[in-house]
């Protein structure tokens, strides 16, 4: 899979994969990558390691992204060309909401009925049912204000991540008017029949004694305050689906050589194809797949003027470790050409390795080194 090619052509790409895999980090190198090839790039990350946060200078709760420090770049070897950027942020869904209110919003006054009412006030605390819509509707705004030329997003560590590449569709389904009328027809006048009015009697009166008549009237409350909102949500929902399927954007898969974690990948894989999507491919991290790995048996090299005394102990102590490191790059190759073949199914490009480190990938050195791996994947 041609890495380079991805981030110097895409305007999207979003890493998935298991937790513990390294997907952060793998995708704040892509960003970095990125950039070196000369592009604008912000990486939409969302929960990175503390000491990878620290090193980027990303504020744990930041209500914009933050531009990388050219000085902390060039601190590290790493020098942009002119007019590349790298810009990071840790994604705040209410912030993503708030932001909907006041650009969807058409007056002061309908702002602040909005967020007025009691159940806004928690969607903005919990988000509980739009966290998905959130991530895909701050997506889809950089996009469109076009002030990047890359956005990477990185997606939660859990199988549900993927639920945001369904939740435009799912969320334009219920913000028709149709259904919203059943819940506030007095918001949805026009679009309410007397046989919708009459249905919403049914679905009032099964709320109140579900839940009791003061939850019922605020919810009626919040759609009807909210109703302004809808017809732009949806709008934007499908073009946050629009987006995703087109050739401006990309699905790859991030894994490691653990069993468990290439489990998770290829559950991943599939979930993407059932959305109608495809993945790109997969990027097997932590790998010892390079040509770096030696390949020989420790007893089958000799090193003159090392066959006697304590360098040839010394030698003799250190095989061990070099044959499981042979055996492991051996096993990572045969892993990396099954991925190849699995990441070539259903249109995708493969697979690619990135490298082992010795350190914990949690600085902008070792980011810059992996940013070299994925620069030199044409």
């Amino acid at each position: 899979m041609k890495l380079a090619e991805l981030i110097r052509t895409k305007e999207v790409v979003v890493c998935c994969g298991a937790g513990g895999v390294g997907k952060t980090t793998t995708s704040a190198a892509l960003g970095l990558a990125a950039a070196r090839a000369g592009r604008r790039a912000l990486v939409l990350t969302i929960d990175p390691a503390r000491r990878l946060a620290q090193a980027l200078g990303i504020p744990p709760m930041g209500n914009a992204p933050v531009q990388i420090d050219a000085a902390l770049l060039e601190a590290a070897g790493v020098n942009l060309p002119p007019g590349a950027e790298l810009h990071a942020w840790m994604l705040d869904p209410k912030v993503v909401l708030e932001s909907i209110v006041d650009r969807f919003a058409p007056d002061e006054d309908a702002k602040r009925r909005i967020r007025e009412t009691r159940l806004y006030k928690a969607l903005s605390e919990v988000m509980t049912g739009l966290q998905e819509y959130t991530a895909a509707e701050a997506l889809y705004d950089f996009n469109e204000q076009g002030r990047f030329d890359l956005i990477i997003l990185d997606t939660p560590p859990s199988r549900n991540a993927l639920d945001f590449l369904d939740a435009p569709r799912r969320l334009a389904r219920f913000l028709d008017e149709r259904t919203l009328s059943l819940f506030a027809p007095d918001a949805f006048a026009q679009k309410s029949s007397t046989l919708v009015r009459a249905a919403s009697k049914v679905v009032h009166t099964a709320i109140s004694k579900a839940f009791g008549e003061s939850f019922a009237n605020e919810l009626q409350h919040f759609l009807g305050a909210f109703g302004t909102l809808f017809g732009k949500m949806r709008l934007h929902a499908k073009g946050v689906r629009q987006l995703l399927m087109s050739d401006k954007s990309a699905f790859i898969v991030i894994t490691s050589p653990e069993e468990m974690a290439l489990e998770e990948a290829l559950f991943f894989k599939r979930r993407i194809a059932e959305l109608g999507l495809v993945a790109e491919g997969f990027v097997l991290n932590r790998s010892y797949a390079t040509d770096g790995v030696c390949q020989t048996p420790a007893e089958l090299i000799e090193l003159e003027g090392w066959t006697t005394g304590v360098d040839a102990e010394a030698l003799r102590k250190l095989g061990p470790l070099a044959d499981h490191e042979m055996r492991r790059g051996r096993a990572d190759r045969e892993l990396l050409g099954t991925l190849v073949l699995e990441g070539r199914r259903d249109g995708g490009q493969g697979a690619i390795a990135l490298p082992y480190l010795d350190e914990a990938v949690e600085d902008i050195p070792a980011l810059a080194q992996l940013s070299s791996h994925i620069l030199a994947s044409d």
